[in-house]
């Protein structure tokens, strides 16, 4: 038997996608419930799908999976305090910011002071713009905390001052801002180590001549993943699932197993 994970906004939705790929009725399917989900960080950006875990027999399946970005990232050791259900405990007592002067990159970087003071202390934001993005660095503080497991508080922070941002920027002249959120150098590390493991997956799917499934992973990370293989005419990347997190898959190409032998 192998057992492989499907996901819905529900358990009921998790059972349903699952007896559509493997055509099965919901009585004939023998899965066991990892997640119910959850509503996900702030309310926006990390919201976490119902997971099944489905036992089925090894003919049904031959896609391999790769769990190597379930690994913790360096910055959020596991004593931190956080959990999946509340991953930011956060404080209220801290200073508040200076009221910002109404310009948009005043505005988020104000916002972005709120939320970065009211999870962690001793934290300074700096601000760099150019033609394509405003990039936001937060140094100091407790890094481990503004990151969150995988990133996910991190990304729920940056959608929340991209929002701001946007909000009081007039679209019709300049169209959206591209905002970017960073903490201690994370999201740099993050795209050097995801577009190594890439490379290492990708040669890995031709060496075994099978599709291999990475993670969950947010938007920002797939496009790292399909960005750095775009030119290996021996691969193609397809993301999968429903939502913000989605699963990426490496493919072989037929045509170049066809040229190996």
């Amino acid at each position: 038997m192998s057992s492989f994970e499907y996901e819905g906004k529900n358990v009921e939705k998790a059972v349903q996608n699952a007896c559509e790929q493997l055509k099965l009725t919901p009585d004939e399917l023998n899965y066991e419930i990892l997640s119910y989900g959850s509503s996900g960080i702030f309310g926006f950006a990390g919201a976490k799908k119902a997971r099944i875990l489905v036992n089925i027999a090894e003919s049904q399946e031959d896609l391999e999976t790769e769990d190597e970005l379930a690994e913790p990232d360096r910055f959020y050791p596991d004593d931190v305090g956080t959990s999946d259900d509340s991953p930011v405990h956060a404080r209220v007592n801290e200073p508040t910011p200076s009221t910002p002067s109404g310009e948009p990159l005043e505005v988020g970087r104000a916002a972005l002071e709120r939320i970065v003071n009211a999870i962690t202390s001793d934290a300074e934001i700096q601000i760099e713009k150019d033609s394509q993005r405003i990039l936001l660095k937060v140094a100091g503080g407790n890094a481990a905390m503004l990151i969150g497991k995988k990133g996910q508080t991190l990304e729920a922070i940056q959608t929340i001052v991209d929002k701001i941002i946007n909000k009081h920027h007039n679209h019709n002249q300049n169209g959206k801002i591209r905002v970017q959120v960073d903490v201690e150098g994370y999201r740099e590390n993050r795209k050097t180590n995801l577009e190594k493991l890439a490379l290492r997956l990708a040669d890995k799917s031709k060496r075994i001549r099978k599709p291999i499934s990475l993670g969950q992973m947010s938007a920002y990370e797939r496009r790292i993943i399909h960005l750095a293989l775009k030119d290996d005419p021996g691969v193609r990347t397809k993301s999968k699932g429903d939502g913000y997190m989605r699963k990426l898959v490496i493919f072989p190409q037929k045509n170049h197993l066809q040229r190996i032998n």
